[in-house]
């Protein structure tokens, strides 16, 4: 069949374990390169465009540019060093060759306009043949494309989308894919690069000559943007690993921080709960604004600021608050969640979902994320604006008015809307932290009413949200149920990290919900979500984990808690969402909340140790 990849992994299995993979990016869109050479996920122009290359959500259907050496070889994966550009190493009895994949970041808009992707080979010993297969499969499968010769490029055009394939080898059509077998002795090399054109971004070839010199550019962008980090502690190789996948996550031309790169990772291998994250949870691009602020990249949470200046600012009110809990990239606010059941998931884990249902729930917690980060970046980097304070104390008269009333919560549960500890806490939060700004800058604000407002969600909290008989906070006001969200409460300063009630609910937790260093969630049995089916540690939680155990001074378990931890992250230093309990990752990938809670957590574990 056209649509079947050649390659496939151990086994005879078509599909790479999740975090088989790298990634690569331009700042607006990104691709995953599997460790056996595939690029098996990639949407052109943007984050959430459709995909070109979906093989990873569909092995036979979705699409793939397959690039690596002809026969038995071993692989080895690794990022060229301080940089995004992925290198994939071939070693093989005759040779040893690697591939070197990237997007050029910057240039023009029209070169910027080109997305352009580019894979270049070099024989480094002996002699290696290579074969090459791009097979895009244009808006997630769904839509057929002409095939075509232009000069010495290979032109793949669909309805909406056209892209252009150069190589210094000869290339063949065969059907919808262009293929070429090639031999490199040492030193040689071989490019090809895959161009979005149309409108004003014409076909442009690219020689080894001009792969060198984006090669030579890219590097250079990637490390003189590191070279900004002020992080010296011990764990630097994977804090800055997770600073520049922040980074890659970042859609340039908005300031806009989205969730993962990715669509539909399951959870669960076979289960439902697979969703669409590519695009601006509030709460998550929040949290990366502290977690980049933190090392020194003002500039990203200044691009982020402007971002919920023009788009997440107080409407006219909807039922479910002001504000939306996540919006799309360019800022817009309908991502109606749809299927695609011409996909098989990946692994067979269906549906495939684009889109979110979840960015019409009601979230309160992201109110406290969101005016938190204003708060630290109000610190840290630069005064709000008259005209941005007045949108905070809009949100935050909302929040007093609103704050006590059930909602989705946290983990966008399906199960119904519950009194969540954390939305309360996070609300406590979004007006603490508005009244040390106005107290600070001796700004105006109504003070007294949001004083009592917090006082009262305070003493709420203690008062229905701690179960005596467990002898710890609870998920959800009068319930019995455990949360990790809860590790929260000392993070955001609610309770004094060595309060004895808090020390208590640490040692429930940890009895309860963690499995060596590794923290679940919550039970999904003993709190139904309104879906079917288990899922793994939950990777952010494992670093809150951590943070609370730092603060409490309990700093033994707490290096042993993220050392281990640091094992979990796949072969470049990269994690998706969950681990499952075969230790395997699992969930969209890779994702920010999980980077930006290892920098926390690394930042303040490295302070606390001296």
């Amino acid at each position: 069949m056209a649509g079947t990849p050649t390659f496939e992994a151990a086994g005879g299995d078509p599909y790479l374990p999740i975090s088989d993979h790298g990634l690569i990016g331009d700042l607006r869109t990104v691709a995953l390169v599997g460790t056996n050479g595939t690029i098996d996920w990639y949407c052109c122009p943007a984050f959430d465009a459709p995909s070109v290359f979906a093989a990873i959500l569909d092995a036979e259907r979705g699409g793939c540019f397959e690039l690596a050496a002809i026969g038995p070889a071993r692989t080895k994966q690794f990022y060229f060093p301080d940089t995004n550009v992925l290198i994939t190493r071939f070693y093989a009895e005759d040779g040893v060759g690697e591939v070197q994949d990237f997007m050029p970041v910057g240039g023009g808009s029209v070169e910027a306009d080109r997305h352009r992707l580019i894979r270049r080979v070099v024989c480094v010993r002996g002699s290696l043949p290579f074969r090459v297969r791009v097979a895009p499969r244009f808006d997630y499968g769904a839509q057929p494309h002409t095939l075509r010769m232009v000069g010495d490029m290979a032109v793949f055009a669909s309805e909406n989308l056209s892209l252009a394939l150069t190589a210094t080898v000869p290339l063949e059509l065969r059907g919808p894919d262009a293929r070429a077998d090639f031999k490199l002795s040492e030193g040689e090399s071989a490019v090809f690069a895959l161009d979005q054109v149309g409108g004003d971004v014409q076909p442009r070839g690219c020689a080894r000559t001009e792969a060198e010199r984006q090669f030579t550019s890219t590097v250079a962008y990637w490390r003189r943007w590191l070279a900004q980090s002020r992080y010296r502690g011990r764990w630097r190789e994977m804090v800055h690993r997770s600073a520049l996948t922040l980074k890659l996550l970042t859609y340039a031309p908005t300031g806009a921080i989205v969730a993962a790169a990715t669509t539909s990772l399951p959870e669960q291998l076979g289960g439902e709960r697979n969703w669409d994250y590519r695009y601006v949870w509030v709460r998550d691009a929040a949290f990366c604004v502290y977690a980049l602020l933190r090392l020194g990249f003002s500039s990203e949470a200044e691009a982020f600021m402007e971002f919920v200046t023009r788009h997440i600012t107080p409407g006219d009110g909807r039922a479910s608050g002001p504000l939306q809990i996540m919006y799309g990239i360019d800022g817009r606010t309908d991502l109606t969640e749809r299927e695609l059941p011409h996909l098989d998931g990946h692994r067979g884990s269906a549906p495939v979902r684009v889109g979110n249902a979840a960015a019409d729930q009601l979230q309160l917690d992201i109110y406290g994320a969101l005016i938190d980060s204003v708060y630290l970046y109000d610190k840290w980097a630069k005064p709000v604006s008259s005209d941005q304070w007045d949108d905070v104390c809009a949100l935050v008269d909302w929040v007093c008015a609103h704050w006590d009333q059930p909602d989705e919560g946290i983990w966008e549960t399906r199960g119904g809307r519950k009194n969540f500890l954390y939305s309360r806490l996070m609300c406590w939060v979004a007006i603490e932290r508005a009244i040390r700004m106005a107290h600070r800058r001796g700004l105006p604000a109504d003070l007294s009413h949001w004083r009592e407002v917090r006082d009262t969600i305070y003493r709420r909290i203690m008062s229905r949200g701690w179960s005596a008989s467990r002898q710890a906070f609870m998920q959800h006001e009068d319930g019995e149920v455990l949360d990790a969200a809860v590790l929260m409460m000392p993070l955001a300063k609610f309770i004094a990290p060595t309060d004895p009630k808090w020390l208590s609910t640490l040692d429930a937790l940890t009895q309860d919900l963690v499995s060596d260093s590794l923290v679940y969630r919550y039970d999904p049995q003993a709190s139904p979500d309104g879906l079917r089916g288990d899922e793994g540690t939950f990777s952010i939680c494992s670093f809150w984990y951590v943070e609370a155990l730092v603060h409490a001074g309990r700093l033994d378990e707490a290096r042993l808690a993220f050392e281990k931890m640091l094992t979990y992250a796949n072969h470049l230093g990269l994690y998706a969402e969950e681990i499952s309990s075969t230790g395997e990752q699992q969930g969209n990938f890779p994702q920010a909340f999980t980077h930006l809670a290892l920098i926390s957590a690394a930042f303040n574990l490295d302070r606390a140790l001296g």
